[in-house]
């Protein structure tokens, strides 16, 4: 649900999360908050107490839509985009795509009202520690991410399980064809037929980069193991 929906339709209707839909392996509904409004003028935003700049997102339009959709269906979580929650990352987005269905609330203009997050909210994610004008880019990123994880809607089964932070490791480098491009070469190994060193290099590769590029998350993967 978003105060600003057309945000969202353009990304929605492209690519894999495109793919996801037109499949019927995911149903992505966008609602509207003018339409929950009961001011005459349909706005759901307002100043806040105690003065300040900006505006703040209403706390009735969003009651009255989760409300509406909770009486049509249950719902697993009801997920808040907010530089304050925790970190969304691949373990969150695998958790997510196991679940049946969530409602995500985009917050717009300067805040929202806390009562929806002290009510109504049940899990609060950050895509990054950085401010957006709106929640709306960081519920993308989450139906995008928990879409490719889906079954089926990817063409290799086994793609998404390949990709970086899954097992806390970065995806090793990819190349094709030509196999030579201004004089530098695709590593002999991957022009080899060998499947199992083919598999050998790639674990390697990946263990390297995470290790020079990411040595947080490369702990992680040692404390794993």
């Amino acid at each position: 649900m978003s105060a600003v929906p057309a945000l969202l339709h353009s990304p929605l209707n492209h690519s894999i999360v495109q793919i996801a839909r037109e499949k019927g392996l995911m149903e992505v509904n966008i609602h509207d908050l003018h339409d929950y409004s009961t001011d005459k003028h349909h706005k759901v935003d307002d100043t806040p107490y105690g003065g300040g700049p900006g505006m703040v997102l209403s706390a009735q339009p969003v009651f009255s839509c989760v409300q509406a959709l909770q009486e049509q269906t249950h719902y697993d979580e009801i997920l808040f985009m907010a530089p304050d929650g925790i970190p969304f990352d691949q373990y969150e987005a695998n958790k997510l795509s196991i679940l049946d269905r969530v409602i995500i609330i985009c917050g717009h203009y300067k805040g929202i009202d806390h009562r929806v997050r002290e009510h109504l909210v049940t899990k609060e994610y950050s895509i990054g520690d950085y401010v957006l004008s709106g929640g709306e880019l960081p519920a993308l990123v989450i139906v995008d991410a928990v879409a490719r994880l889906i079954p089926g809607v990817l063409g290799d089964a086994v793609s998404a399980l390949e990709d970086s932070f899954q097992d806390h490791l970065l995806d090793c480098e990819t190349y094709t064809r030509p196999s030579v491009f201004n004089g530098w070469e695709v590593p002999k190994v991957l022009l080899s037929g060998d499947h199992s060193n083919i598999r050998e290099w790639r674990h390697q590769n990946a263990l390297e980069r995470t290790k020079r590029l990411r040595p947080d998350l490369y702990r992680k993967f040692l404390n794993e193991q």
